[in-house]
């Protein structure tokens, strides 16, 4: 099993509060996190908490989106020593894109700009 293998099993819900933690660590807010999770998905608020109550792992999380945001291809830039724009497998740039996201949320970014808008 290869890291992304590993990655794409973990449930979803075990990432989340990671999430939150960075945002609201720099003063942002969990509204805001499900905000960009859901703009990138396509999953309303309670589709979101279904997921995570039923402990979905990234790799359902994400084929299960109603739609991936077409605007997502406009994320660019480096998570992980990797720019996210060049990750060749699909799911594991998804999972990219919303940690770059969360990364532009915490370092202080407008929501407008977080969004593509």
């Amino acid at each position: 099993m290869n890291a992304n293998t590993k990655i794409f099993r973990m449930p979803f819900s075990q990432v989340y509060p990671f999430y939150i933690a960075k945002a609201e660590k720099k003063g942002r807010t969990r509204a805001e996190v499900d905000e960009i999770i859901c703009w990138l998905t396509g999953y309303d608020a309670q589709a979101l908490q279904q997921q995570l109550d039923n402990q979905t792992d990234f790799e359902h999380f994400f084929a299960d989106a109603p739609r991936i945001n077409p605007d997502s291809s406009k994320i660019t830039g480096v998570v992980c020593g990797i720019r996210v724009e060049e990750i060749g497998d699909k799911l594991m740039q998804q999972i990219r894109y919303l940690d770059k996201l969360v990364d532009e949320l915490a370092k202080g970014r407008p929501m407008e700009k977080i969004l593509r808008k």
